[in-house]
């Protein structure tokens, strides 16, 4: 997709600093990696949230507790039983 875009002067001055040598310059082959950087935090700053407010919620508590009573006797299932050394 083409786009035309105003961007400030410092912006693309800064960025060219720290962009990968191989993007330095090259604004077409920056901005994707900017804006896919920017889009992967995004999301991944959601999922902690998502996941945050699960952990609080009582409910999704109660049900991971009874999930992890039911599992309890299968935990060690398959592991030798050693001795203490």
């Amino acid at each position: 997709m083409r786009r035309s875009v105003a961007l400030p002067r410092t912006l693309v001055e800064e960025a060219a600093v720290v962009a990968p040598a191989d993007l330095q310059g090259n604004l077409n082959r920056l901005l994707p990696v900017a804006l896919r950087e920017l889009v992967e935090r995004r999301k991944a700053r959601a999922f902690r949230r998502a996941m945050a407010a699960m952990a609080s919620d009582p409910a999704i508590q109660a049900e991971n507790a009874a999930i992890a009573r039911k599992f309890a006797a299968a935990e060690g299932d398959g592991l030798p039983h050693l001795a203490p050394i």
